[in-house]
């Protein structure tokens, strides 16, 4: 996800003749508008492009899905321009309403223990024809290649295959789940050969045993394990929910492992969410840097989730071995030990123990081993839906690993949390780092009234804002 680029307004409709409705004289600015904010809103993504060349992305796509009118289609588009700037493209997908359309039109019933399947021969026939017919289908639509389409051009080739070992869930509670199956591997060293072949790879539900035996999977689990396996940058689910709602209703567009772990608790925690979420945290756990649930309502939500600030949906974080948490009391003697020498030679101002005690709740810390190893604190001015960064320290010992960024991440959180819009901080030596993440130069009058009259005037402190 980057920074939201400005929307694209819609082109003047032609008139008999192909002819703009408008003027010439008219349609010269309007056009010139156009042409401007195309070229922003490819500069502002650029970055981005930048940044997921070379990256690998699964992506997970529930049948239910496939039932949408085009929406196959447009997702084909989509996954073909991710691929054509340099990302690898993992694909997994599922066929859960095509298994029971199926099994309908034989006049047999579906059955589930525990919002598993019980796949017995008759339902293992129909998952194996919904997987194959899902199979082709796909292949078809990445074999476009029409003129004035998305696909123009393309040249996209795909590859499947037993990539998925499987093993049998076996008996449980006593219920026989016969040919319903479990991951045991992933042929991680084959998929990567085709990405590296520049092709993409389609994984289904089906997973096969040392037996010659074929079972049916979740489609959730596969897409998860792969993305462990192949220690990809992010796993994706489509999904027929929104995402992770907050106490106040609105998505919230990046969550924890901690968090994700909360939300998986509530008991009235809808299914489908809750299948997809546990998968999300599960790859987190396994090594996954990023897992996201989108809607697949929204048309081009692969897309606006990567390539806008916000995106659509909801970000699943992996958490390092530091534990990035919200500071006690019993905090204060490590972030005074952290800060101290920061304050003598000038980087930060001085803060007393009196005063670190009073603004705990303000701290955010890294720690690890019950040492603290860095921290940042967020004053907000509601008023104004800003919020400054303040006394931001990483130990010397791990600095240049990571723990400034990840300070960074959680204070965003905690803003965007709390409804603000802008994150600014104040600096007298490290403009740099902050501009390297997100942040422009600012001036005085950018900040809050409040804190525009507390400006320090001898340090002249540089000011840097960051639009959340």
């Amino acid at each position: 996800m980057t920074h939201s680029p400005s929307p694209l307004p819609a082109l003047s409709a032609p008139v008999a003749g192909g002819q703009a409705a408008s003027s010439p004289v008219q349609a010269q600015p309007a056009a010139q508008t156009v042409h401007q904010q195309f070229v922003d809103w490819l500069r502002q993504v650029a970055p981005s492009i930048h940044k997921f060349r070379g990256q690998t992305f699964v992506v997970g796509i529930p049948g239910e899905m496939l039932l949408v009118e085009n929406a196959l289609n447009a997702l084909i588009h989509d996954l073909s321009l991710l691929h054509s700037i340099g990302i690898r493209v993992v694909i997994v997908n599922g066929c859960r309403p095509q298994i029971n359309a199926q099994l309908r039109l034989r006049g047999q019933a579906s059955h589930y223990h525990d919002g598993l399947r019980i796949t017995d021969a008759v339902a293992l026939e129909c998952a194996k024809e919904a997987a194959g017919e899902i199979r082709y289908d796909m292949e078809a639509a990445f074999s476009q290649g029409l003129a004035n389409t998305p696909m123009a051009n393309a040249g996209i080739r795909v590859v499947s295959g037993n990539f998925t070992l499987a093993r049998p869930v076996g008996i449980v509670d006593g219920v026989d789940f016969a040919y319903s199956g479990l991951v045991r591997k992933v042929d991680a060293a084959s998929i990567r050969h085709a990405l590296d072949n520049q092709q993409i790879v389609l994984l289904s539900n089906i997973g096969y045993s040392a037996t010659g035996e074929a079972f049916n999977l979740a489609m959730e689990d596969v897409a998860a394990i792969t993305a462990m396996a192949l220690n990809a940058d992010k796993l994706v689910f489509l999904a027929e929910v929104p995402g992770v709602r907050g106490e106040d209703g609105r998505i919230q567009t990046e969550i924890s492992e901690a968090q994700a772990r909360a939300v998986l608790a509530q008991p009235d925690l809808e299914l489908p969410l809750r299948i997809y979420l546990t998968a999300a945290l599960k790859a987190c756990e396994g090594g996954v840097a990023r897992s996201h649930v989108v809607p697949f309502a929204v048309d081009g939500s692969v897309l606006l989730e990567f390539f806008l600030h916000d995106g659509v949906g909801t970000m699943v974080v992996r958490e390092t071995l530091e534990a990035v948490r919200e500071a006690t009391i019993e905090d204060v003697s490590g972030i005074l030990a952290l800060i101290q020498p920061l304050e003598a030679d000038g980087t930060l101002v001085k803060r007393d123990r009196a005063l670190i005690e009073a603004e705990i709740g303000n701290f955010t810390v890294i720690e690890h081993d019950q040492v603290i190893f860095g921290c940042a604190a967020m004053y907000a001015f509601a008023q104004e839906r800003m919020a400054e960064m303040a006394c931001l320290a990483v130990n010397p010992s791990v600095q240049g690993s990571g723990d400034g960024e990840r300070l960074l991440q959680r204070i965003e959180q905690r803003a965007r949390a709390a409804g603000i819009t802008r994150l600014f901080v104040l600096t007298t030596r490290t403009a740099h780092w902050f501009l390297k993440r997100g942040f422009v130069m600012g001036s005085v009058d950018d900040l809050p009234g409040s804190r525009r009259q507390l400006y320090n005037w001898q340090r002249k402190s540089q000011v840097l804002l960051k639009r959340l």
